[in-house]
């Protein structure tokens, strides 16, 4: 979505609302497209003190796999991203200035970008996910491990000791 803001940048303390939405469905993060709805992309640009800020909030739904109990499940996501869009920049090493070219931004490619960079790269049914027994492959969150319990070597005398009173 490209946008002519040449009005906002020449009138002080105007803006202007945008909302449009993004297929990123075809996306591979990792080996699969977790992107199962359109992004919902809304913004405002604003001419705030003869600077022109940038702020969008994009919304949609990933479908993932847990990468402690390899469930599978739906997650929110939502990314906050904003930047100054200039016709020039004062200084080279700021990435938070945008520069317009020919008083056109596309928001689309800064929305993409910045939803991009902001995907997890590890992902979680549940915060406290007790995942798989390395010994049986069992889904702890589901049921206890199957596993005999190995007696540490260093305690194999005691336990030894423990198995004879009984």
């Amino acid at each position: 979505m490209r946008l002519n803001v040449n009005r906002l940048l020449h009138t002080p303390d105007a803006s202007q609302e945008v909302r449009f939405e993004m297929d990123l469905s075809q996306l591979d993060f990792g080996g699969a497209a977790p992107i199962i709805r359109p992004v919902t992309v809304e913004g405002r640009l604003r001419n705030q003190a003869g600077v022109l800020l940038c702020q969008l909030e994009m919304h949609t739904t990933l479908h993932c796999v847990c990468d402690r109990c390899m469930e599978e499940f739906d997650a929110p996501k939502s990314v906050s991203y904003s930047c100054v869009l200039a016709e020039e920049k004062q200084e080279e090493d700021s990435d938070e200035i945008i520069l317009l070219e020919h008083d056109e931004v596309d928001l689309a490619e800064l929305a993409r970008d910045a939803f991009i960079l902001d995907m997890d790269t590890k992902t979680l049914c549940s915060e406290d996910c007790k995942g798989l027994c390395p010994g049986c492959g069992v889904n702890l969150n589901r049921e206890p491990c199957r596993c005999k319990k190995q007696v540490d070597p260093r305690l194999a005398k005691l336990a030894s000791l423990l198995q004879e009173k009984e």
